[in-house]
């Protein structure tokens, strides 16, 4: 069983590795010639690219691009089922509120004031 820091530091590189593998896969298939010789392939540099590395540029680019989506889906399914490993064997830790037990006992009665009141004094001079 791995420990939980070795864990999130382990999900945190697949992560990265994850967004930098998209970015990759964004520029591959952005890099790729249209079929109609318009559109975005052509305005990003479709043309460029076979002009700069030969006229097989895109099968290279086809080929990296297949290798670039197995990669991608292949680390997103690892890093799932690494988030439910760690979800599954995560160990108490300071984010959860402690669960506090109550005693099964029977409230004891309050104890009560007396009822009696002092009368007011009063003044039986008669005077104000």
């Amino acid at each position: 069983m791995l420990s939980p820091f070795i864990m999130s530091i382990l999900l945190g590189v697949l992560t990265f590795i994850l967004i930098l593998t998209s970015v990759i896969l964004i520029f591959l298939v952005l890099m790729q010639k249209a079929k109609s010789d318009g559109g975005v392939g052509a305005a990003l540099g479709g043309g460029m690219t076979e002009s700069a590395f030969g006229a097989d540029t895109s099968n290279v680019l086809s080929k990296a691009t297949i290798n670039f989506a197995i990669a991608f889906f292949v680390l997103s399914f690892v890093l799932y089922l690494g988030h439910i490993y760690q979800r599954n064997h995560v160990v108490a830790s300071d984010d959860v509120l402690p669960t506090i037990t109550v005693p099964a006992t029977a409230p004891a009665a309050a104890p009560t004031a007396p009822a009696t009141a002092e009368p007011a004094a009063t003044d039986t001079t008669g005077k104000n």
